[in-house]
């Protein structure tokens, strides 16, 4: 009897602290959630749902692993799961690519049981797809797509089971209906062989007169109509998003008289968030539909952080969407979706190499063509390569982390013994070849430089013999970088003084990549067989006051 009593009491003291718990989360759930979803280098987002879970997917350009796949169900809070290209003899192919280059905007889709992830390999294969039954991986190899292609495609399955592949560019050069007009066409697709099949169809040239840069198309079946959403007017300040819809899949396609229905080119150089566009849509489970797209922040007239994934609400009109009615703009602070709220566990600062094998936050500048760093016993053993961050079509020994803060602490303990003075291990903030920051232990001193437009200026040099230091990087609100050495982390002191940060940003760096802050090293153009050890890397984002 006793044992009956206490099981009972069990049960129900348990199934309190369940209604505790759910009411507390309900609670301290926010109404309002903060814009960009995703941080710092993430263009293009790109996003697919599976029951109550969602999934996004960013461009990569240069970088490896590739195609970052992110994790949602709320669609505010996000957690990386892997990347759709992360076996380095899946794509050879991105070891040798100019900056910017490499891999173009993703679609991510769900059908039937498989994950499709279709892109461009920029100057580096063209088109493939690959496919993965858990998002988490493993994906299969790429499935390259055959015959004439263009960026940024798109897969839609329609209700008669054939599948279709979208893609831009104007099919008859002669129809061309003026300067810098692109479009979208569609073709369908043997999914199985990755072969385009038929004739191809040009859907849009633009959604009005001299529409300029028309890509990255999605297709949607809603209601019985087929939408066509579009990117509009490049990569920069001008970017928006226009629609159009048709009853039959291969059009003709009726531009929306609103278009765009969603820019911020007419909110001036001073808009916080600005350069809005290439958006994908999802309806949720409860109704709504949401979209993501990418944008930028403006800090002071910088551009810090490049690309962003951003979320707004869209409803729909006379049969019509509109996005973040009535002020028709995505907003820093916005009503989150009636979802519920799922924060992820906040992740450590420090990365002790502890495991057997690197974070997922970690990247590559292009794809390793051989295994030149390792895990063991608690460090990242990195080779000195005679590739540096400052030449073109390498794989230099770099490990990097993007920056998704404006204001960030990032630091690590660093042991390069018997130094050369042409050896060196450190840190970076690296864009591309031409704009980047190093400090780092190199020959008998620690040395500060960093490349603006293609012109190493040196900042500091000063006397150091011993085999380790702990390196450390402050970044501020006012466009800063600030750095500081030491043998021990209660023991540093600055070097440098205040340096300009804005070698990283939109505004010099130019391009479609983003910022990264990361560990080094460098034999410098000789051969070497020197190994720099590190201990740990730390990566802090600060509190930032966003200056508007």
């Amino acid at each position: 009897m006793m044992k009956k009593k206490l099981l009972k009491w069990l049960s129900t003291s348990l199934a309190s602290i369940a209604l505790i718990s759910t009411s507390v989360q309900a609670q301290t759930a926010p109404e309002t959630f903060k814009n960009p979803i995703i941080a710092g280098f993430a263009p293009d987002p790109t996003i697919t749902k599976v029951g109550n879970d969602y999934y996004l997917a960013n461009s990569s350009f240069e970088f490896f692993p590739a195609v970052p796949i992110y994790h949602s169900k709320d669609l505010v809070n996000w957690q990386l799961i892997s990347y759709a290209v992360s076996e380095p003899s899946y794509l050879p192919e991105l070891a040798q690519v100019d900056p910017n280059r490499g891999i173009y905007a993703p679609t991510l889709r769900y059908h039937d049981g498989l994950f499709y992830m279709i892109t461009t390999c920029v100057r580096c294969g063209d088109n493939f797809y690959v496919t993965a039954k858990d998002p988490k991986g493993p994906w299969s190899k790429p499935i390259w797509v055959e015959g004439d292609r263009g960026i940024d495609p798109d897969l839609f399955w329609d209700d008669d089971g054939k599948v279709y592949y979208s893609g831009t560019g104007i099919l008859d050069k002669s129809k061309a209906p003026w300067k810098n007009a692109n479009g979208i066409w569609i073709q369908e697709i043997d999914l199985k062989t990755g072969k385009l099949l038929g004739k191809k169809t040009q859907l849009t040239f633009g959604h009005a007169a001299q529409a300029h840069y028309t890509e990255g198309p999605h297709i949607y079946k809603i209601n019985g109509e087929y939408f066509l959403i579009v990117a509009e007017g490049g990569t920069g300040s001008s970017h928006a998003v226009s629609v159009f819809k048709s009853e039959n899949v291969k059009g003709p396609y009726e531009p929306f008289q609103n278009n765009p229905v969603m820019t911020h080119r007419n909110m001036g150089r001073k808009a916080f968030i600005h350069t809005t566009g290439h958006a994908d849509l999802i309806q949720t489970q409860n109704g709504e539909w949401w979209s993501v797209m990418l944008a930028k922040r403006n800090f002071n007239g910088k551009t810090m952080l490049a690309r962003e994934s951003y979320l707004t609400k869209v409803e729909w009109e006379n049969g019509w969407p509109v996005f973040n009615a009535p002020v028709n703009r995505i907003l820093e602070i916005d009503k989150r979706p009636n979802l519920p709220w799922s924060p992820f566990p906040a992740k450590p600062h420090r990365y002790n190499f502890d495991a057997n094998k690197l974070d997922l936050e970690f990247n590559f500048l292009r794809n390793p063509t051989r295994n030149w760093y390792k895990l063991s016993k608690g460090k990242l053993a990195v080779e000195l390569q005679p590739e540096t961050g400052h030449m073109n079509k390498v794989n230099p020994s770099m490990v990097l982390h993007r920056t998704r803060d404006l204001q960030y602490v990032a630091s690590t303990h660093v042991s390069l013994q018997n130094r050369k003075q042409n050896e060196a291990a450190g840190l970076v903030v690296y864009r591309n070849k031409d704009n980047w920051y190093q400090f780092v232990l190199k020959g008998d001193h620690v040395e500060l430089s960093y490349y603006r437009k293609g012109k190493l200026s040196e900042v500091a040099r000063q006397a150091y013999s011993a085999d380790s230091a702990v390196l450390k990087i402050v970044a501020s609100e006012d466009i800063k970088l600030y750095f500081s050495y030491g043998e021990s982390e209660d023991k540093l002191q600055s070097i440098g003084g205040a340096v300009n940060a804005d070698a990283t940003s939109d505004n010099i760096a130019l391009g479609f990549n983003g910022p990264y802050v990361g560990m080094y090293a460098t034999s410098h153009n000789k051969p070497s067989n020197k190994t720099a050890y590190f201990d740990w890397f730390e990566y802090k984002g600060l509190d930032e006051k966003n200056a508007k």
